[in-house]
């Protein structure tokens, strides 16, 4: 897999009072698709209570370049960019890019996961270990220490 790309239905909900995708959106738009994603390989919510395990958020950041507009058509491409060596903290970059090839924002997320027992962060289990081995890297993808 070289990237995890989503296309989205913009939804009226999902438009603020100037007319363009609210900021919260884009969140949580990624907060979806990294569920849909992380399923797709194993990482389901029953695996990870299961397993005692989950991920946690240390930073969010989207940087806004172009607008959304209602009735855009938009796709997400997901890639992870950073990944300790022991597996127990990543980063995952999100393009949002217009059906004309505009970017027009990438949200970044760095992230650990958690024994959800001992509420420590912890490396995952190997069904986790697996299923990042299998997230489509960057072009630029770091392993940190």
């Amino acid at each position: 897999m070289t990237v995890y790309t989503k296309e989205l239905s913009i939804r009226w909900s999902d438009i603020d009072p100037n007319f363009h995708l609210r900021h919260t959106s884009y969140y949580d738009f990624g907060a979806q698709l990294r569920t849909e994603m992380l399923a797709q390989l194993g990482i389901t919510l029953k695996a990870m209570k299961e397993k005692s395990f989950g991920p946690v958020l240390f930073r969010e950041e989207c940087i806004f370049r172009r607008e959304i507009k209602y009735g855009d058509k938009v796709r997400i491409n997901i890639k992870l960019t950073r990944l300790r060596n022991d597996f127990s903290r990543f980063s995952i970059q999100h393009e949002f890019i217009r059906q004309d090839g505009t970017l027009c924002a990438v949200l970044n997320v760095d992230g650990a996961w958690i024994d959800t027992n001992a509420r420590k962060l912890s490396p995952p289990p190997q069904i986790g270990i697996d299923a990042i081995n299998a997230l489509p890297k960057a072009d630029d993808f770091q392993w940190i220490d």
